[in-house]
């Protein structure tokens, strides 16, 4: 064998090596989720909006643009779950503390659920494909823009997705335990990447705050509204029904 094919193996054997792989897949799947939620958001601008972006999202590269988008983040999220599982099981074993966590501070409760809640967000990724991607509810599938029969309506099948009562709850549990595993994921990455010290603790404690809850928000933003009938298949938010939800929790 030559001699990078060694090095990458030695790297990948290594405790660091793996720490490094997980830090920089995480990263990358986190700027996805900032992407994917940005592009969810355009729901609010109306079914043109949304569609329209579908629409360039599938076309882009004549076709192989989403394809190979999509492989990229499979192999990201498999390495990235992979690499997290070796890891965990090394730290068992050698019964320290897992990695990139202070020795001084306490572990949070996100930080001993990283593994649980990794694992659930993996399954719900599967249904989360299953649901919106792959479509599987026929009714969902055979859903055409009005505006333009040529093209999925992907504004319709949020609408009509989310007013499921199974599938809001299923997509509250996994977006929260989500954040739940931001919370400490986004420390980890600096610490990991050596940027993290006594100085910088702080803002990056605060930065990882910000957006977890920026996240929270935005993902669960629509579904909630969808619930609640402000998002609706007329194409407009609903701002009356919007108002008659706050004076009702109000009171």
């Amino acid at each position: 064998m030559n001699s990078p094919g060694r090095s990458l193996i030695r790297f990948w054997n290594s405790s660091i090596g793996k720490k490094l792989i997980v830090a920089l897949t995480g990263l990358i799947l986190l700027l996805f989720l900032l992407g994917h939620m940005t592009g969810n958001l355009l729901v609010f601008q109306g079914r043109d909006s949304i569609n329209g972006y579908a629409e360039f999202l599938h076309t882009m590269l004549h076709g192989w643009g989403l394809w190979i988008a999509r492989a990229v983040l499979l192999a990201t999220f498999v390495l990235h779950i992979v690499t997290a599982i070796l890891v965990t099981r090394e730290n068992r074993v050698a019964r320290d503390v897992p990695y990139v966590i202070n020795r001084t501070k306490q572990v949070s409760l996100s930080a001993q659920m990283m593994i649980w809640t990794g694992l659930a967000i993996a399954a719900f990724v599967v249904i989360h494909l299953l649901h919106f991607t792959i479509r599987i509810d026929p009714e969902l599938a055979a859903m055409k823009d009005p505006l333009d029969p040529e093209r999925h309506d992907v504004y319709g099948m949020v609408i009509k997705g989310f007013q499921n009562p199974m599938a809001l709850l299923i997509y509250i549990v996994a977006i929260t335990l989500l954040c739940s595993h931001l919370s400490h994921g986004i420390a980890s990455v600096f610490q990991t990447f050596g940027l993290r010290t006594r100085k910088t603790d702080r803002t990056i404690h605060y930065l990882g705050l910000a957006l977890t809850i920026l996240l929270w928000i935005g993902f669960l933003s629509i579904p909630l509204l969808v619930a609640i009938g402000v998002l609706h298949d007329g194409g407009a938010v609903n701002t009356s029904s919007l108002s008659s939800w706050l004076n009702s929790v109000a009171s």
